[in-house]
Order: C-alpha cells, then sequence, then structure tokens
C-alpha cells in the first residue's frame, strides 16, 4: 500500500517538473554537461553508502547543491534520475523506487528550496550570508530532514519498531549534516566564484553590487 501510494504523489510531480522545467536553459552544451554530470556524480556518491540493517542506508545527498544550482524543478528531475540509477543498480528494489524518490529527490529539493526563499527573504544579501548560511547550513538541515522523513516513513509502515529506529538509525543524519555541509558549501563556493552562471540561485547584482 505504501509503494502504490508513493506512485500514485510521485508520477504527478515529476510530470509537472518536467512541464516546469526551464529546458531552454540546456541551449547552451555547458549547462546540459554540468546537469548530466551532476547525475553521474551523484550516483557515484550515493553508491558509497553504510548500511545499519536492510532497509537502513545512509549516505550523502548533494541535493542541496543541485537545487541551488539548477532550481527546483531540473533538481527534482536530475535527483529522480540518480535514484532510478541506483535502483538499476541493484542497490534498491524496483517497487520502492517511488518511495526513494519523493524521499531523496522531493523531500530534499522541497526543504533546500524553502529554506533557500524563507532565509533569502529573512538575512542581508551578502555573499558570506549565501555561502555560509544557503549553501553550508541549509545542507545540513536539508539531510536531516530527509533523515527525519524516512524515519517517520519507515515507523508509520512499521519495518522497525519507532524506538530503534530514533535511537540506532536517526541519529546518524546528525554526523551525516556535517559532511554534507561541508560539501555543498565547498562547491557551491567554487560555482560562484569562478563560474557564478552555473548557479541559478546566485546573482552577482545581489549578492556583490554596492557590498
Amino acid at each position: 500500500m505504501w509503494y502504490w501510494a508513493a506512485w500514485a504523489v510521485w508520477v504527478p510531480l515529476f510530470a509537472r517538473s518536467v512541464w516546469l522545467a526551464p529546458w531552454k536553459r540546456f541551449s547552451r552544451s555547458e549547462q546540459s554537461n554540468l546537469w548530466l554530470g551532476m547525475v553521474v556524480l551523484l550516483m557515484l556518491l550515493w553508491s558509497l553508502k553504510a548500511g545499519v540493517k536492510p532497509g537502513l542506508t545512509l549516505h550523502l545527498l548533494g541535493a542541496n547543491v543541485f537545487t541551488l544550482a539548477f532550481g527546483p524543478h531540473l533538481a527534482f528531475i536530475g535527483l529522480s534520475l540518480v535514484t532510478l540509477g541506483i535502483t538499476l543498480n541493484g542497490a534498491a528494489g524496483g517497487l520502492a523506487f517511488a518511495a526513494n524518490a519523493l524521499l531523496l529527490a522531493g523531500l530534499s529539493v522541497f526543504l533546500s528550496h524553502h529554506l533557500f526563499r524563507l532565509l533569502s527573504g529573512l538575512l542581508p544579501r551578502q555573499f558570506f550570508i549565501y555561502v555560509f548560511v544557503n549553501a553550508f547550513f541549509c545542507a545540513g538541515l536539508v539531510i536531516v530532514g530527509v533523515g527525519l522523513g524516512s524515519t517517520l516513513l519507515l515507523g508509520m509502515a512499521s519495518v522497525y519498531p519507532w524506538d530503534y529506529l530514533f535511537e540506532e538509525f536517526f541519529p546518524y543524519y546528525f554526523l551525516l549534516a556535517f559532511s554534507e555541509a561541508w560539501l555543498s558549501g565547498m562547491v557551491l563556493t567554487l560555482f560562484v566564484v569562478y563560474r557564478p552562471e552555473w548557479v541559478v540561485s546566485f546573482d552577482d547584482s545581489r549578492y556583490l553590487s554596492d557590498k
């Protein structure tokens, strides 16, 4: 029941993103190559994982980088392809693809995008605010949020007892948060310094002019 419910949610969300995605951005081969390269690199990154028990695996996401660089729709499509890649590689069951995509792609993109919008409206428009808050801090929050969502879903589906999930599974996401934040902050800092045109959420006139 949980698997089919996930498919019923993921399919229209994916179709909506395909419809709304700014495909014109790929008119420049540099952008399409970057997007495809990130999909491939994240497939490799997600393959480097640690397992607690069957169904309980931990790995870095890179979702915050993808979302800030390409926007929510292209990020959701790309991360769904990453999920498809690891599924075809045998890392997850085919029927569970939609549930995994909703957690690893849908929830992570949702959190990253809305944290960026919220904090951009509340905090000053400064380069270091973008790097340390949007790129670094928010990446850690995103992976903790995905961990919490995964824990709640596994608990509601009675896959493992609640006490085991919150004592032996969810706390590891706090350890992953620093690594995720460091990875996101480093990559996005390099992007906005050397290739700001690669990051759709970064605008020189907003973060650098008159500063």
